[in-house]
Formats: structure tokens, C-alpha cells, sequence
């Protein structure tokens, strides 16, 4: 009698067992559907296609509508000649928990983006690069930001002490970089450095050497651009 006893309550502890597992599984489900739903209903509206630095860009417009192995999608006319791969592109849809799809006729991914930063999603397309997709307000408050950029700047110490002038323009230099111009009579590190390329880049100024140095610089709490990382002897770039 113990021994059946013994039987009954290990069966009833595995059956329990059991019971939690398909729970546990139940709720992973929902929470998964519902960061997927949730992730579509975020989707809808006007969004900016570009390259990092938006020297490129192209307008989609992302509805909820089904289609075939998707959702509808608009884009403007000049998508094509500015990204020639947005040819292809006739749908969206999300793929597992966090993939916004722009995809072809098939369902086949044209390119695939995942949330780096709240509302900006990044996507690799292998043999071209690095692809960027935001909410439509946001970037072109973006482009405003880089125009407020061009112009001239001083480099000084944490302790005020100027240590090179320089001038950012918007002359393309190469794909989403412009040119960057030292003034005479710079701080020897800053001359040795001596950057010919510029970018904005999330928040960052990003300066570039000819040799693929890089300094990037942002903006504190006084309105002030800091090299990051920061250290006990700033440099810092300022307006003029």
C-alpha cells in the first residue's frame, strides 16, 4: 500500500510538473504574440529609408492593410532611382518577436531591421551596407539638427584653452561624409590627427583622419560637444 502510495504521488508531482511547463509555455506565447502585435500597431505611419547619414533617403509609408505574405506599403516615387533595391519591395511584415521585413511578391526579405534605438530600426544589406529606418518626423528633425552642424567651430580644452578652429561643411567627401576643414596654427595632436571627414551619426559628431582615426564628440548638458570617452582633460568643440 505505501509503495502504490509512493507511485500516486510521484505520478500526480510529474503531471504537476507537466502542467507548469505547458503554463510557462502558454504565457512565453502570449507575451510573444503580443510583442509582435504590438510592434505592428508601432509600425503604421510615415517612415524615412536612408543610409546612416542620410544622403540617400527615401519616404515609405507603412499601413496595416493585408496583402499576400503581408502587409501593404507605399513608396514614394524617387525611391527607386535614390535605392535602387526598394524596386522589389511590394509588402512588409514582422518576423518573430522584433524583425520588420520589407519584402518582395515571395515573402523573401529585400532587407530586414531591428530596433537599435527607440524608433530607429537598422538593416544589412550584404555588399552594400548599413540601411536605416525611422519615423519620418524624427529624421528630417535629424537633417535640421546636421544643417545647425555646418559652419565654423572651435576646439578647446576643459579649461577654455583654444587649441585649433576648424569648419564643418556639407561638400560630400565620400558616401554620408563631408568634408572638414582645419584652420592654421592648431594644437600639434589635433594637427597630427588633422580630420578631412565629417558626420553626424546618432547623436554623435564624428570627425575622420585620411588613416581612419576617428574622434567622436557629444553634446552635454552645456550645450557643449565633448570627445568621448571623456577624460581629465577634455576636448571639446564649440559654435561659433
Amino acid at each position: 500500500m505505501i509503495a502504490l502510495r509512493v507511485v500516486v504521488f510521484a505520478v500526480a508531482a510529474h503531471l504537476a510538473a507537466i502542467g507548469a511547463v505547458a503554463a510557462s509555455l502558454a504565457v512565453i506565447g502570449i507575451a510573444h504574440a503580443q510583442d509582435a502585435t504590438t510592434l505592428k500597431k508601432e509600425m503604421l505611419g510615415q517612415w524615412e529609408l536612408s543610409t546612416t547619414e542620410r544622403s540617400k533617403t527615401c519616404v515609405v509609408t507603412i499601413k496595416g492593410d493585408p496583402v499576400a505574405l503581408g502587409f501593404k506599403l507605399e513608396l514614394e516615387p524617387a525611391c527607386k532611382t535614390a535605392l535602387p533595391f526598394t524596386k522589389d519591395i511590394v509588402a512588409w511584415s514582422v518576423k518573430g518577436l522584433d524583425i520588420v521585413r520589407l519584402q518582395d511578391a515571395t515573402g523573401e526579405a529585400v532587407i530586414d531591421f531591428t530596433e537599435v534605438e527607440a524608433g530607429i530600426f537598422e538593416g544589412l544589406r550584404q555588399g552594400e551596407g548599413v540601411y536605416i529606418l525611422q519615423d519620418l518626423a524624427a529624421a528630417r528633425s535629424m537633417a535640421k539638427s546636421m544643417d545647425q552642424m555646418i559652419g565654423d567651430w572651435a576646439m578647446v580644452r576643459g579649461n577654455g584653452q583654444p587649441v585649433c578652429g576648424l569648419t564643418l561643411t556639407n561638400t560630400e567627401a565620400s558616401p554620408d561624409n563631408f568634408q572638414v576643414f582645419l584652420k592654421p596654427k592648431c594644437d600639434a595632436a589635433v594637427a597630427q590627427f588633422n580630420p578631412t571627414q565629417w558626420r553626424l551619426e546618432r547623436g554623435q559628431i564624428i570627425l575622420m583622419s585620411k588613416s581612419g582615426d576617428v574622434w567622436q564628440f557629444e553634446a552635454d548638458d552645456n550645450a557643449q560637444w565633448r570627445r568621448v570617452p571623456d577624460t581629465a582633460d577634455p576636448l571639446i568643440m564649440l559654435r561659433q
